[in-house]
C-alpha cells in the first residue's frame, strides 16, 4: 500500500506557526479534501487538536502521540509512525480497499516518516506569499530533495497568493 504525505508549504518549506496553518487557500483545502477522502489519514496529536472538525469526515483518522492516556474520539490512537501505518493498512474494512495512506502533519510526523523512508509520494502545495507576507513559521516541512520524479505540476493564484500543486515520487 502506498504511503503519501500531503502538505501546503512555503517556498522555504514553511509549514505552520503556533499549531496553525500559515495559509487557508480554498483551492488547496478542496484539493486536500478530494485527495484524502476515503483514505486513512495519519496525524500527530497537535494536528488533531488543531482540526476545526474532528474526526475528519469520510476518512479513517489515526493520531500519533507519546501520551499513553490520550483519547481522540472518532480516531485510533497509536504511539509510533510504524504502528499507525500498520493500523491504516488494516483499516480497509468500511473504506473499500484504500490503496493509499496519507500523512497529514504535523512537522514532526512528516519528518519521521520521510527520514525513515516510509513515504512514497508527496502531494505538495507550494505557496509564494504576496510581498510583505513573510510567514515567520516555527514549523517546517522536512527536506524532500530525494523526491525527484515530478508526477504533475499545476500553477494557480488565489486571494493574492501564487501557488503550485506539485506531486512528486522518489
Amino acid at each position: 500500500m502506498k504511503v503519501s504525505a500531503i502538505a501546503a508549504i512555503g517556498k522555504n518549506r514553511e509549514l505552520g506557526k503556533d499549531n496553525k496553518l500559515l495559509w487557508h487557500i480554498k483551492e488547496d483545502l478542496q484539493r486536500f479534501r478530494n485527495i484524502t477522502k476515503g483514505h486513512p489519514v495519519i496525524m500527530g496529536r497537535k494536528t488533531w487538536e488543531s482540526l476545526p472538525t474532528k474526526p475528519l469526515p469520510k476518512r479513517y483518522n489515526i493520531v500519533i502521540t507519546r501520551d499513553a492516556k490520550f483519547k481522540a474520539e472518532g480516531a485510533v490512537v497509536c504511539n509510533s509512525i510504524e504502528e499507525s501505518i500498520k493500523k491504516a493498512a488494516a483499516s480497509a474494512e468500511g473504506f473499500g480497499e484504500p490503496k493509499e495512506i496519507f500523512i497529514i502533519g504535523g512537522g514532526q510526523i512528516y519528518d519521521q516518516a520521510i527520514k525513515k523512508g516510509l513515504v512514497d509520494k508527496l502531494y505538495l502545495t507550494i505557496i509564494d506569499p504576496p510581498a510583505g507576507g513573510d510567514s515567520e513559521a516555527d514549523t517546517f516541512f522536512p527536506d524532500y530533495s530525494e523526491f525527484k520524479a515530478v508526477i504533475s505540476e499545476k500553477a494557480g493564484e488565489s486571494e493574492g497568493y501564487k501557488y503550485k500543486f506539485l506531486d512528486l515520487e522518489k
